[in-house]
């Protein structure tokens, strides 16, 4: 009988260890997901013996703020915005991340010194830069083709639907953008009554010519489907599409809104031990390298720029698709959280009381 209890409580023990030797991780599907598998997750696993579980979600912010909410953890890692980050980390809902825990450059330059400013917050790392941008369907205008904001409201010279995020985040700085406010004022301007009703002025424009999306799949999936000539979406998606699905696509990098995406851990999450395990091993120096192979995000070390090269078609050279490309940055809005954490509730009102008509 005791010989029989020993051995079951290590059988019991044995499959315990077994089933923490996993990670879950939740992030936004797609080409971009798929970048994530093949730069963390086959490695991690590889190098660790740990599982990688991917959950897919439209804003991972969501799941994460229902499952800390309901004190029920089931994700380990999550890929959110950087105002998410924020967010939950005041709230107490975060893990704390000291970045002297991080791995260094490849020349022992230390992470704290080696990430883009912004990528490190409390409680959160970030992975990469990512870009909001317009892409045009090639074959729907000929002769000129549109190269700048102001051009995605210009319905007489290049007509058609518009695909937009039913969101005011990465509408309202566009249509100001598009009438001619620098970026580096914009800001200043949403931030005062007459510059959103500028916005709203200049989004009436196209208000019924616009088809409004909210999953990052879909302005691609209405490009593809002529249901619309021009659409802003996350430039990765629209990269994936040119280069590995053969879509007939244009990029307009003026006016792109750039973000960071970043991992961040819950606390309470079911397998703690193996989430930072991941989060180290995902944001290292090689590994953000790793990922541009597969996907136009900018790395978010400075160590990583240096070993970004081919798509992995071994042709595309992956420089000119880069959010972080210099070229680019000169219109270019990045986010900024603190402003939302100030603005967002009363622009997202007067933004869903725009589109119902009131």
């Amino acid at each position: 009988m005791r010989t029989t209890l020993i051995l079951s409580t290590m059988l019991i023990g044995f499959g315990l260890a077994a089933a923490a030797q996993e990670v879950n991780v939740v992030s936004w599907g797609g080409a971009y997901e798929w970048s994530q598998v093949e730069a963390y997750n086959k490695p991690f696993t590889e190098k660790t013996g740990i599982k990688v579980n991917m959950i897919a979600a439209d804003n991972p912010a969501t799941p994460l703020k229902a499952q800390v909410e309901a004190n029920n953890l089931t994700g380990d890692v999550f890929d959110i915005e950087v105002s998410d980050a924020i967010r939950l980390c005041d709230e107490g809902a975060l893990v704390e991340i000291d970045p002297a825990d991080l791995p260094p450059a490849p020349d022992g330059t230390p992470a704290i010194e080696d990430f883009i400013d912004g990528a490190l917050q409390d409680c959160a790392v970030a992975n990469i830069f990512w870009g909001t941008v317009i892409a045009y369907d090639t074959t729907k205008f000929e002769g000129e083709a549109p190269s700048t904001a102001a051009d995605f409201f210009d319905l007489e010279r290049f007509p058609g639907q518009r695909g937009l995020p039913k969101t005011p985040k990465r509408t309202l700085y566009l249509a100001l953008i598009a009438d001619g406010v620098p970026a580096d004022e914009i800001y200043d301007r949403l931030g005062s009554e007459e510059g959103v009703n500028q916005a709203f002025d200049k989004l009436d424009t196209i208000k019924d010519s616009v088809v409004w999306w909210e999953a990052g799949a879909q302005p691609v999936q209405l490009l593809a489907d002529g249901e619309v000539t021009m659409a802003t979406g996350y430039n990765g998606r629209f990269f994936d599409a040119m280069v590995a699905e053969d879509k007939p696509f244009g990029i307009i990098w003026d006016g792109q809104y750039m973000d960071l995406d970043m991992f961040v851990i819950p606390k309470d999450s079911p397998n703690p031990e193996a989430a930072m395990e991941y989060l180290k091993f995902a944001t290292s120096t090689e590994q953000l390298a790793e990922q541009a192979k597969y996907i136009a995000y900018g790395p978010a070390r400075k160590s990583s720029a240096g070993l970004v090269g081919l798509y992995q078609d071994g042709e595309t050279e992956m420089g000119p698709h880069m959010p972080t490309n210099p070229e680019y940055l000169e219109t270019a809005v990045m986010d900024d959280p603190e402003f939302w954490a100030d603005h967002d509730a009363e622009l997202t009102e007067r933004f869903n009381s725009w589109l119902a008509g009131s």
